[in-house]
């Protein structure tokens, strides 16, 4: 199966929790129905990209990366690659790559789907990510290493977030604590 099929059928089986959430999943599906390379970073004015949220083993605290372009702090993630084979490895490639873990406890079901425009990926002009985001959990005492394209990576407590977070970022945080709580059956 490629990616641009996988990618179809992840998100044709995927429930999405609200309404909001039902239109950027349509919304995905009508751009990978109308572009054969709709996975592909040269698809313009939008692509699908792909990432995840860390979190911690006790779920207290969050990995994120302050951008290096966007100069502001996001869940890792990133355009998708000739050698993957799946959505979710796309995820998870970019989060280990970006994060410097050598290891998560990833969870191949994806927890959020968001459109934002992006002005510096092309240079013909701004361009839509259609991402994909996934949860994964850094096992306990993970040691992370910015990547080149982040400024810094840090753990931040769920309780005291950045200021400048976006609100997608909290609900992306919000819907990945719901899903890890229960994974582990409603016990903290």
């Amino acid at each position: 199966m490629s990616l641009h099929a996988d990618a179809l059928a992840v998100l044709r089986e995927w429930p999405a929790p609200d309404a909001a959430q039902e239109q950027h999943r349509q919304r995905i599906i009508t751009h990978l129905e109308a572009h054969p390379d709709g996975m592909r970073r040269d698809c313009f004015p939008a692509h699908v990209t792909a990432g995840a949220l860390v979190v911690s083993a006790d779920s207290a605290a969050v990995l994120l990366n302050l951008h290096g372009k966007a100069q502001r702090w996001f869940a890792f993630g990133g355009h998708c690659e000739r050698a993957d084979e799946t959505l979710a490895s796309v995820a998870l490639r970019e989060a280990l790559e970006e994060s410097g873990l050598s290891h998560l406890d990833f969870d191949a079901t994806p927890v959020q789907l968001d459109e934002h425009a992006v002005p510096f990926c092309d240079p013909r002009g701004s361009v839509a990510h259609l991402d994909v985001r996934y949860v994964a959990v850094a096992p306990e005492g993970s040691v992370h290493v910015a990547s080149d394209e982040s400024l810094d990576v840090r753990w931040w407590p769920v309780d005291a977030l950045p200021d400048a977070l976006e609100d997608d970022m909290h609900a992306l945080i919000a819907l990945a604590l719901a899903r890890l709580h229960e994974r582990r059956g409603g016990t903290s």
